[in-house]
């Protein structure tokens, strides 16, 4: 039994060391002062952390993602609090189908979902740029809003929903006073997991993207066809922290063992 344990605990350090190794060696290189991203590093330096603000893409695709990913996240919001509120609170005929279509974003392939909205809304509606990379990020977020929603929703005590209604208030009144303050916590876990959906995706904005108009993963993607220096680890490194610190977040809102129990 001892060499049993002995054997999965060194299978299970295989296995981090194969997750956490690639994102250690990118974090070293990213303070290197060569010119050629290498690695191990010969030296320590934060040229290339300073040179990302220097790189006048960078900041202007960094806008774009943030405001995309928003924008992105209030429509999700609008389409998708009804819809999980409507699929946990009622029974009805096709509940299964239309959850089914709701969550199909996060099944189909990136790839051939961005290239559908491609064609269709760019190339046959001609829709502008711009606004078909915030209907493909409100999209992907969907799915992501509206689970983790349904999920906060299950530990709901509709009753409570019921009392009030019995009391006098009406259907709106009960929702927005009764209902959305018992879920608040599910709410801003729903907004931070789809925003790190939209603010990291690639498969879907990199149809999406244009002349003039790109998401910093599409620009960092650029820059590495151009550039091999350290730049892309530093930006890397910096969206790591960035991830980890909303995922932290996440953790202490709601706990991640809350989004796998359904």
């Amino acid at each position: 039994m001892q060499e049993k344990n002995r054997g999965l605990s060194l299978f299970t350090l295989l296995v981090y060391i194969f997750l956490l190794g690639p994102l250690i060696i990118i974090a070293a290189a990213s303070f290197d002062p060569g010119t050629v991203l290498k690695f191990p590093p010969q030296g320590f330096s934060l040229k290339w952390y300073a040179n990302i603000f220097k790189v006048k893409m960078f900041m202007e695709t960094f806008q774009t993602s943030i405001v995309v990913s928003l924008l992105g996240n209030v429509f999700a919001l609008i389409l998708g609090v009804p819809a999980a509120y409507a699929l946990s609170r009622f029974q009805f005929k096709g509940k299964d189908a239309l959850n089914a279509v709701f969550i199909s974003p996060v099944l189909i392939p990136g790839i051939v979902l961005g290239f559908t909205m491609l064609k269709y809304l760019i190339i046959t509606y001609h829709l502008p740029i711009y606004l078909s990379l915030l209907f493909g990020h409100t999209v992907i977020m969907l799915p992501f809003i509206i689970r983790v929603i349904a999920s906060s929703l299950s530990n709901f005590d509709f009753s409570i929903e019921e009392a009030a209604l019995s009391l006098g208030a009406g259907h709106l009144q009960t929702f927005f006073k009764v209902v959305l303050p018992n879920i608040k916590s599910g709410i801003i876990a729903a907004v931070l997991i789809a925003f790190l959906e939209s603010f990291n995706n690639v498969d879907i904005s990199v149809f999406m993207t244009g002349p003039g108009i790109s998401t910093l993963p599409i620009q960092m993607l650029t820059y590495v066809e151009n550039h091999f220096d350290a730049t892309i680890a530093a930006i890397s490194v910096l969206l790591m922290i960035f991830t980890a610190v909303l995922m932290f977040i996440i953790e202490r809102i709601m706990g991640l063992s809350y989004f796998t129990k359904r």
